[in-house]
């Protein structure tokens, strides 16, 4: 499972006009779900997203949690964060899950992340969003629950 979170003051995400999905300072997380990702994964990234210090602490160091900001989470699902480009000029998508079992994974990693006490606001999946962020600092990190 392959994430990219951003650190943002507002976040929110639009299907057609319609807003499915808001937030105010917090972290919005791209997540692209892999062939056979699993609940460890899953853990993992949520874990990731919970815990990361990446918030600045009085004296300015990224030294704070979500948690500890009382921030909230802007899960998308992304499948091209699964894109190999390594031949040609057209992405491969042969990595992404197939859409039952990526929708499954990235609705757990949501679901998880309420059960840590979060506030958590969605995309809507395999739609055509807008995402629009107001990137904070800017601060963005990528992880690859693969590569732990």
């Amino acid at each position: 499972m392959k994430a990219v979170l951003q650190r943002v003051s507002s976040a929110r995400v639009l299907v057609d006009t319609r807003e499915v999905g808001a937030i105010d300072r917090g972290i919005l997380a791209l997540v692209g779900v892999e062939q056979g990702d699993s609940q460890p994964d899953v853990d993992y990234i949520a874990r990731k997203i919970r815990d990361l210090r990446i918030f600045e602490d009085p004296v300015g160091r990224m030294n704070l949690s979500l948690g500890e900001v009382s921030g909230a989470v802007l899960v998308v699902s992304q499948f091209t964060l699964l894109a190999d480009c390594h031949k040609g000029r057209r992405p491969s998508f042969l990595a992404a899950a197939p859409p039952a079992e990526a929708k499954a994974r990235y609705e757990a990693v949501a679901e998880r992340l309420r059960q840590d006490g979060l506030p958590v606001a969605t995309g809507e999946f395999q739609a055509m969003m807008q995402v629009s962020l107001v990137n904070d600092g800017p601060v963005t990190i990528l992880l690859d629950s693969r590569r732990t």
